[in-house]
């Protein structure tokens, strides 16, 4: 028995993975759940019931989407031209606090036509920022990007952590430790009366469309794809990598800038220490559970969003730990490392 590279994949087979992945784990995960002493059907029904069953929930698992998309999005675009980023919590939080700041102390008295765009800006830029450093010791010194990117993660929230205990801390918060709030006119427009929807959704949907175009009809993209594919074929091709490698991470890294500005903008209005719930990990996961795919990200970060908002009320109904939500999307991850592998080979005796 041996494993043989496939010299094509279907594309059947390359649309049913993700689908094979996620019933995988939905089936290993209802071993867990009845072990628990429940049954597992009813356990997934009340998982899409609590994310579904009202206007309310709806809307929830729509809201915590949206950060889901943005951070899956800069996983993808970064590790399909393997520029292994792993910095996209970190980059959250800076876009996050960029955002407080500008709004506090910059441009608060903006109208809401001119802040809003130049605060997500800022944001994504912030983000950019975060990613270049570690991008440059890669290029210039052959440093592992993927560990000065985990770190650098802790680096941001601790930094993020001294600003809102000191400079930008808010007064009026009783000693909460939270930034400053943004101007009212900073606030994101909702999509929905009455809920915390907002246009962060459609700006998501819209950069993941605008992200797949440029991976499949523009020379960039071409690029991008032959320097994951092969750096040094890449390079052996014309290719000029480090220019690549740059746009790419400041792709990557404005789009998890730009997860921060919207959670900040459109749901919280100041920023805190816990506010990610570790979104910018939880991209990963949405990217490889898309196959880096920008359109599979937007379904992968929405299945990943009903299983996080569904898992609170089956826990509530039925007495098991809402971390099962953790476990499911833990073990679809695995499952589909698993079944990419098999897209990309078969077995010869």
């Amino acid at each position: 028995m041996r494993f043989e590279r496939r010299e094509h994949r279907p594309v059947a087979l390359v649309v049913a993975t993700p689908l094979i992945a996620v019933a995988a784990a939905l089936a290993i995960a209802g071993i867990l759940i009845a072990i628990a002493g429940a049954p597992a059907l009813e356990a997934y029904w009340r998982i899409l019931k609590g994310a579904y069953g009202s206007r309310l929930s709806t809307t929830e698992t729509l809201t915590r989407a949206t950060p889901l998309i943005l951070t899956g999005l800069a996983a993808a675009v970064a590790f399909r031209a393997r520029l292994w980023n792993i910095g996209g919590e970190g980059q959250l939080y800076l876009g996050a606090i960029m955002v407080a700041w500008a709004s506090s102390h910059l441009i608060g008295s903006w109208p809401s036509a001119l802040q809003i765009p130049a605060l997500l800006i800022l944001g994504a830029l912030a983000g950019m920022v975060l990613l270049l450093v570690p991008l440059w010791l890669r290029l210039r010194f052959s440093v592992d990007e993927v560990v000065t990117t985990l770190l650098l993660n802790f680096v941001a929230v601790l930094f993020v952590s001294m600003l809102i205990d000191t400079v930008l801390k808010d007064p009026t918060a009783f000693g909460w430790p939270q930034s400053q709030s943004v101007a009212d006119a900073a606030m994101l427009p909702k999509l929905l009366a009455r809920s915390r929807l907002n246009l962060g959704l459609v700006i998501a949907i819209v950069l993941a469309l605008v992200l797949a175009f440029v991976q499949s009809r523009t020379v960039f993209g071409m690029r991008a794809r032959a320097a994951g594919l092969n750096p040094t074929g890449a390079v052996f091709a014309g290719v000029p990598l480090g220019r690549t490698l740059v746009i790419v991470a400041c792709i990557s890294g404005g789009l998890a800038g730009l997860a921060g500005a919207v959670e900040v903008m459109g749901v919280k209005g100041y920023v805190t220490t816990d506010l990610s719930p570790g979104y910018g990990y939880s991209g990963i996961v949405v990217a490889m559970l898309a196959n880096l795919n920008p359109l599979g990200v937007v379904l992968t970060g929405l299945f990943t969003a009903t299983m996080f908002v569904g898992a609170d009320g089956m826990s509530r109904a039925m007495g098991i730990p809402s971390y099962i939500a953790d476990v499911i999307v833990a073990l679809s991850l695995l499952t589909m490392l698993v079944a990419v592998f098999f897209t990309q080979y078969r077995i010869r005796r």
